[in-house]
């Protein structure tokens, strides 16, 4: 039986418990993470922040004539 089947069989009151729960849970790790993120360390220095926007690709819109605006 699959994961899905088992939430189906579920009551309707249990299925709203069990998405409530996981939506309480996602709501907790993306609170959580930012302080655990600075507690351990894992901040980006601005060198980390630098050598991510080298690796970014630019877009480089260029009107009908054919000129480059920047």
């Amino acid at each position: 039986m699959s994961l899905l089947q088992s939430f189906r069989n579920l009551s309707p009151k249990m299925r709203i418990g069990v998405g409530l729960g996981l939506l309480a849970w996602g709501t907790i790790g993306l609170q959580l993470s930012d302080r655990a993120e600075e507690k351990f360390g894992f901040k980006p220095t601005e060198e980390d922040k630098a050598a991510l926007d080298k690796m970014l690709p630019h877009i480089t819109p260029i009107d009908k004539n054919g000129d480059a605006k920047r």
